[in-house]
């Protein structure tokens, strides 16, 4: 019998409601030409959150199910996609998302703040299409 920390999962899947909606907001700004510092930061914010986020979920499931330990933030979507919890299509997008952290938390200060990320306006759909997918992948799972 496994342990899923649902309480845990639960309260990040939901948190990725509020960065989708932050994610809209951002995009808004831009399309206004009103991204201000202030805006620009949020950006990185919120691309930090997201990331941790989603790998704090695949952390937990590799938990979960005794699944190999991870190596890289990578590795952590690696072996949780080769699980079968969510699509190719939607792994290489979370791959470059998380390919995104080393210049978030290290090289912040040649960051291009800019431009929106071309992620952003992709966040919203690729955070539901996850979280549905996480759900169905322990459901199925505890079958």
């Amino acid at each position: 019998m496994y342990f899923i920390n649902h309480e845990q999962i639960d309260q990040r899947i939901q948190f990725l409601s509020s960065l989708a909606e932050a994610s809209n907001q951002l995009k808004q700004q831009w399309e206004r030409d009103t991204n201000d510092l202030v805006w620009q930061l949020a950006q990185e914010r919120v691309l930090h959150l997201a990331i941790e986020t989603v790998t704090d979920i695949g952390s937990l499931l590799i938990d979960a199910f005794i699944l190999r330990d991870a190596s890289s933030y990578e590795d952590i979507l690696e072996i949780v996609h080769g699980e079968g919890a969510y699509s190719e299509p939607l792994k290489e997008t979370l791959l470059q998302l998380v390919k995104l952290r080393k210049p978030l938390v290290q090289d912040y200060a040649e960051w291009n703040r800019q431009d929106l990320n071309p992620l952003i306006p992709l966040l919203p759909a690729v955070f539901e299409e996850f979280a549905s997918s996480v759900s169905a992948f322990i459901k199925h799972e505890l079958e």
